[in-house]
């Protein structure tokens, strides 16, 4: 019996736990189990067709899913996306005499394609982070760049902190006051042996200037 109660001990099954670990354990487990489970019924909800539960519960849908985790099905669509869409942001500078002065467009996609070529393992915001903020923007806007609901307004403090997380608050020594964002999209060019006849020029879709708040700053996740 000595012999048994040492390989107890020693081995490392939930049966050679103390009762405290064991609890601790089973709660552990079953804290992740819920939230495994509450996440793949908040998914399946938002991609499935709409439904009583899916009307009653949209809101709270909406907030759990938007923006990290919502789904995508465009590259399996019958006619996948033949664009190429650019996010470019420029910024207005407050000089020392007060004077402002306008930065160049800075490709911020482009530097994102920098950062994955050759990469093996890029990482998901690389990837993602500020596509799918674009896509988030055009989503929940009309034509005339006026946010439709709170997504609207979401989205455009969404974009905003990411275009100050990579232009910083201040460039040359001069603070960044406003910046403005705007898409340029290019058609990707048809196959050879393609009849398709694609746009030769790029559009573009120019926003209006953004004043920079203390809760756009890099910073004021650390406050």
């Amino acid at each position: 019996m000595e012999a048994d109660d040492g390989r107890n001990e020693r081995d490392g099954s939930v049966s050679g736990l103390s009762l405290p670990s064991r609890v601790a354990v089973a709660t552990g487990v079953a804290v992740v189990t819920v939230a495994a489970a509450v996440h793949l019924a908040m998914v399946f909800l938002h991609v499935a067709p709409s439904n009583v539960v899916s009307k009653e519960h949209s809101a709270a849908i909406g907030d759990y899913i938007y923006p990290e985790f919502e789904q995508n099905w465009k590259l399996f669509a019958p006619n996948p996306l033949q664009q190429n869409i650019a996010v470019q942001a420029r910024a207005e500078l407050r000089g020392a005499d007060g004077r402002s002065t306008v930065t160049q467009w800075i490709d911020l996609s482009a530097q994102d394609g920098a950062a994955i070529h050759h990469n093996p393992f890029p990482s998901h915001t690389q990837q993602n982070e500020l596509r799918r903020a674009w896509d988030f923007y055009v989503g929940s806007h009309d034509a005339k760049e006026q946010p439709m609901g709170l997504r609207g307004e979401l989205s455009e403090q969404y974009v905003r902190r990411i275009v100050m997380l990579r232009l910083g608050a201040e460039r040359d020594g001069r603070p960044v006051e406003r910046v403005q964002v705007r898409s340029v999209t290019r058609s990707v060019a048809p196959p050879p042996w393609s009849d398709e006849k694609a746009a030769t020029k790029p559009a573009y879709r120019v926003l209006g200037w953004w004043p920079v708040t203390t809760a756009d700053l890099p910073e004021a996740k650390n406050r």
